[in-house]
C-alpha cells in the first residue's frame, strides 16, 4: 500500500504535436512538423512565470510531467531550459520524479541519453498492443520489434519505465489478453498503465462505430488483469495503473490525492488551493494568452477530490466528506465498505465508479 511520506506538488507541461493522430485519442495534440520550438519554449516559460507571480510562496515541486501529444518529440535542449527555468522561480524535492511521455517511433538511445542528462529520471512508453494488427488498428507508427528494443534500451538509461498498453480492443478475447498479458509482465517492468478502451466522442473510431466489449464482457477482463497482475506482485493501486512496491507515480498520485499542480502548456489545466487555471485549447490562442484563473466553491473542490480520490484502490477516502446515506447505499450494492473512519471502494465499485461517485457525493445540505 503506498502511503505517503510529505506533501505532493506537481507541474505538467503539454506538448501539442504528434507525427500522426490516433484514432481513439482525445487529447489535445495535432499534426505539425514545422512547430517553433523556440517559440514554444518562451510561452512555457511565460505560464512558469505567472504561476510564480500568482502566489507568494508554494510546496518544493515532487514531480514533474511532460505529457502530450508525444514530448519526446521535443529536444532535451528545451527540457533542460525549462527545468532550469522552473529551478529559478520555484523550490524543488530533494528526489522529485521527471517523467516524460515517448512514442518507440519518436525516440531512440540517443535521446533518451540526453534526456536522462537532462534531469529526467522516468519514462513513459506509449506501446499499446504486442502484436502488429492491432497495432495498425490502433494507428500506431511503430513495431512490436520497435517497441521492445526500446524499452530495453530505456530500461539501461532510467531508474523507472512504464509502459502504456490498451485491452478489450474489439475481437480480442479474455484468453488472448491473458497470454498478451503474460507477454506484457515478462518485460519485467516496475510499471504498468493497462487503460481498456473507451470509445470517446469526436475521434475516427467514435465516427465510424467502433463497438467495444460487452458490460459483462469487459468486466471479465478487467477482474482477470486485476487478478493477473496481483499475482505478479505488480497490484493496482488506481484503476488502470500496477505498479510494484515503491513505483508508483508520485505525479498521477498528485492528482489522485488531490494535491496542487502547475498546468504548463495548451490545453493544460490546474489547480492550486481554490484557484483552477485553464489554458486554449488551441497553441495559436495559448501563444497569444497566459493561463485563465477560475475560483472553485469549497463544494466543488470537496467534489473534485472525491471524483479522484475514489480512483485510489487502496487507499480510503474520509468518510466525513461523503454522504452518509450514499455510503449506506455503496456498502448495501457491494460498492464499497467502511474502516476507522474511511470508505473503501471495492473490486465491484471500480467496476461501476461513475454510478458509485454519483451515489456518496454530498448535498451541499449535508
Amino acid at each position: 500500500m503506498y502511503r505517503l511520506s510529505k506533501p505532493l506538488f506537481g507541474v505538467y507541461i503539454h506538448w501539442p504535436y504528434c507525427l500522426s493522430k490516433c484514432p481513439y485519442c482525445d487529447f489535445f495534440s495535432q499534426v505539425n512538423r514545422s512547430m517553433d520550438e523556440n517559440e514554444i519554449l518562451k510561452c512555457y516559460q511565460r505560464d512558469i512565470l505567472f504561476f510564480a507571480r500568482l502566489k507568494k510562496s508554494y510546496p518544493p515541486i515532487t514531480s514533474l510531467f511532460f505529457g502530450g501529444g508525444t514530448p519526446s518529440l521535443m529536444s532535451a535542449e528545451t527540457v533542460a531550459k525549462v527545468l532550469m527555468t522552473l529551478q529559478d522561480w520555484f523550490a524543488f524535492d530533494e528526489k522529485p520524479e521527471m517523467t516524460i511521455e515517448a512514442n518507440p517511433d519518436a525516440i531512440n538511445r540517443e535521446k533518451m541519453q540526453a534526456f536522462r542528462a537532462a534531469g529526467i529520471n522516468r519514462l513513459s512508453m506509449g506501446i499499446q498492443a504486442l502484436n502488429e494488427a492491432d497495432l495498425r488498428f490502433l494507428g500506431r507508427r511503430h513495431t512490436v520489434e520497435t517497441a521492445l528494443i526500446r524499452l530495453e534500451e530505456a530500461k539501461q538509461i532510467f531508474p523507472k519505465v512504464n509502459a502504456d498498453f490498451i485491452y478489450a480492443r474489439p475481437h480480442q478475447t479474455p484468453a488472448a489478453w491473458k497470454k498478451e498479458l503474460m507477454q506484457i509482465l515478462s518485460l519485467n517492468l516496475t510499471h504498468y498503465s493497462l487503460y481498456q478502451l473507451t470509445i470517446e466522442e469526436n475521434t475516427p473510431f467514435y465516427r465510424k462505430q467502433v463497438e467495444v466489449p460487452d458490460e459483462e464482457t469487459a468486466r471479465t477482463f478487467y477482474l482477470m488483469t486485476n487478478k493477473i497482475m496481483r499475482q505478479a506482485d505488480c497490484p493496482p493501486y488506481e484503476i488502470s495503473n500496477y505498479a510494484q512496491e515503491g513505483y508508483q507515480c508520485v505525479h498521477n498520485l498528485t492528482y489522485w490525492y488531490g494535491y496542487d499542480y502547475l498546468g504548463i502548456g495548451p490545453a493544460a489545466q490546474g489547480r492550486i488551493g481554490l484557484t483552477a487555471t485553464e489554458n486554449p485549447r488551441s497553441v495559436a490562442a495559448w501563444i497569444k494568452q497566459a493561463p485563465v484563473c477560475v475560483s472553485l466553491t469549497k463544494q466543488e473542490k470537496t467534489e473534485e477530490k472525491i471524483l479522484t480520490g475514489l480512483r485510489l484502490m487502496q487507499e480510503g477516502f474520509p468518510a466525513s466528506l461523503l454522504s452518509s446515506k450514499g455510503i449506506d447505499t455503496a456498502i448495501r450494492y457491494g460498492w464499497g465498505f467502511l474502516k476507522d473512519g474511511l470508505f473503501y471502494p471495492t473490486e465491484e465499485g471500480t467496476l461501476v465508479l461513475n454510478r458509485l461517485i454519483l451515489t456518496v457525493l454530498p448535498d451541499e445540505k449535508e
